[in-house]
């Protein structure tokens, strides 16, 4: 065993926070003595933890003490003392205790992320044996644990900074760790942070589509995170309550995952159980890897979900799969063979409308009838608004087929066409130079997407601010101003039909950004104060109130007295709500 130890070279370097047990009985008086020597030699020594433990051993192996009193006082800095020192001398001069505090913690950490050497870091477990007493300590602290991010994010190799990493995890703060990589390293930690980020998003209604991204980019961090999480996310949508939601989840990340360039097919189609049809199941694979539909596969599936015995119908509603169906027969430009189109309307209809419905006997396995009460009027509504949408049309033309279009929106999918059209319509550069019309009949069309169908909101929203913040240079500045007047006019519509927070956040950001002319804001505002009436939600007057009471927006609209509807509405909210 001895020479077992020789052979690792061990050359005396103990760390300062070294045990009383550490020592080794191989080393010569000689060279102890020269070792606590060189560590005596350097700066604040005196300061070290371990000083006590070096003073024992240079003691044990015959040192003279007046030499250890000359060198460590001689090589007394008080650099920490100084820094006391000059920390009271700016607390007497005025500066809060706070800031003092925090440009010390902040040199602290600066200084730590330049010098910070893992293989020295990780000789502290090695050495002390036991998880020090200071870093419990230092954990507590809110500054210190992003420095261990910070670190660990840099050296995610250093096994100090990993176990670390668990114990901020294990003490409840798990929801700071927000780095992807610091996470993924442990299995333990990463489980933590994606339940937590699970929660935040089951539990933040309002602003979801920021937790589901963040939630996607931890869990797309890598394939073995990716993997774990969509398991656990399968499971999790099996539940009864909250199902639905995890299943959701599951497909935005699995969305995120595909934006990012990343092929998980083979992934989802294993998850989902399609190896249990083969041909419905190569047919997807096929068509999902390359990301786009094909008329032989087309053909397949068509044939397995017209047959008496079809397969499950959550494998055609694979979000990727609806979205290549949706273009294919909404999107401007795509021509479709007329003896496959059929195919193509049955499937986005069999999607959208047939419902499994399970029966029997309590007791008794469950099975799945067939609901398609809804797949005809379906099939015949797509047809309808496929005709209208694949051709393109002038204005004139297509107020002839208003009433149709109208009736046809009434159908979830159609009405996801329809914004699909629209988006692709309108975003043409030369759109708005060649429209003659104060609103176009594509945009008056998402007024009654927006009546008809809630959950489209968002998507409205981010097609109207695209609209609102695109450049039209063709057009004369007052052109400008008007068009952007039409679109607020449809924001305003929007947040009349419920979408409410997400369209005023959005314009106080303009606002706050400063780069929307003060006319378009006030306008926004006038015809809001127009469509509302008490009772507001704290929310809405957080957000509304300031811009309400903003001198440059509303100055001109105030009367001498208390009745126009500015007035009315700060007073309202002075008298009703606690404004921050």
């Amino acid at each position: 065993m001895d020479d077992e130890f020789d052979d690792k070279g061990w050359d005396g370097d103990i760390g300062d926070g070294e045990s009383e047990g550490g020592e080794e009985p191989m080393e010569s008086p000689q060279e102890i003595l020269k070792e606590c020597l060189e560590k005596f030699s350097t700066p604040d020594y005196i300061m070290e933890p371990g000083i006590f433990t070096q003073l024992k051993r240079y003691f044990q192996a015959g040192g003279n003490p007046e030499q250890v009193i000359e060198l460590l006082s001689h090589n007394y800095s008080a650099v920490a003392q100084m820094a006391n020192l000059l920390a009271e001398w700016l607390i007497l001069g005025g500066v809060k205790v706070t800031d003092v505090q925090a440009m010390v913690e902040n040199h602290l950490k600066d200084m730590i992320l330049k010098t910070f050497d893992p293989k020295k870091a990780d000789t502290i477990f090695t050495e002390e044996g036991e998880t020090p007493a200071w870093l419990t300590e230092m954990i507590e602290h809110p500054t210190w644990r992003s420095l261990i991010y910070r670190l660990a994010e840099e050296y995610p190799d250093c096994l100090m900074l990993n176990f670390t990493i668990k114990l901020i995890s294990d003490a409840g703060f798990q929801g700071e760790i927000t780095s992807i990589s610091t996470a993924a390293q442990q299995i333990e930690v990463f489980s933590r942070v994606l339940k937590t980020t699970i929660s935040s998003f089951l539990q933040n209604s309002e602003d979801w589509q920021n937790s589901i991204l963040e939630c996607a980019k931890m869990v797309c961090h890598g394939q073995h995170t990716y993997v774990y999480s969509q398991v656990l996310l399968q499971v999790l949508s099996q539940e009864p309550k909250g199902g639905s939601n995890m299943k959701r989840l599951s497909q935005e990340i699995t969305r995120c995952a595909q934006q990012n360039q990343h092929d998980v097919t083979p992934i989802t189609m294993a998850l989902n159980g399609a190896a249990r049809f083969p041909q419905a199941c190569q047919a997807l694979t096929s068509m999902l890897s390359r990301n786009t539909l094909n008329p032989a596969d087309i053909t397949v599936l068509f044939r397995n979900y017209s047959a008496m015995d079809p397969p499950p119908i959550d494998l055609v509603r694979t979000p990727q799969f609806l979205e290549l169906l949706v273009d294919s027969l909404f999107k401007p430009g795509i021509k479709l063979n007329p003896e496959h189109k059929p195919k193509y309307i049955y499937l986005l209809a069999y999607a959208a409308s047939v419902c499994e419905v399970s029966s029997g006997k309590k007791g008794q396995p469950a099975r799945k009838t067939l609901n398609k009460e809804e797949l005809k009027a379906t099939i015949q509504a797509i047809e309808k608004v496929h005709s209208i949408c694949n051709i393109n049309r002038g204005s004139a033309e297509l107020i002839a087929e208003l009433s149709t279009l109208y009736q046809c929106i009434r159908f979830p999918v159609v009405s996801v066409g329809v914004v699909r059209w629209v988006e692709s319509t309108v975003t043409e550069p030369s759109y708005f130079k060649l429209c003659t019309e104060h609103t176009p009949i594509h945009l008056a069309l998402l007024d009654e997407v927006v009546t008809c169908h809630l959950l489209l909101h968002p998507k409205v929203l981010q097609l109207l601010i695209q609209l609102f913040e695109s450049k039209q240079d063709e057009l004369e500045i007052l052109v400008q101003l008007e068009m952007r007047k039409m679109l607020l006019d449809r924001m305003v519509n929007l947040l009349s039909r419920g979408c409410v927070v997400p369209v005023v956040k959005y314009i106080k950001q303009c606002w706050l950004r400063g780069d929307t002319d003060i006319s378009l804001i006030r306008y926004f505002v006038t015809e809001v104060l127009e469509a509302i009436a008490p009772p507001y939600t704290p929310e809405f007057v957080q957000l509304f109130l300031p811009m309400v009471e903003n001198e440059e927006i509303t100055g001109t609209m105030r009367g001498d007295g208390e009745n126009d509807p500015v007035s009315e509405f700060i007073v309202h909210c002075k008298a009703h709500y606690m404004v921050l």
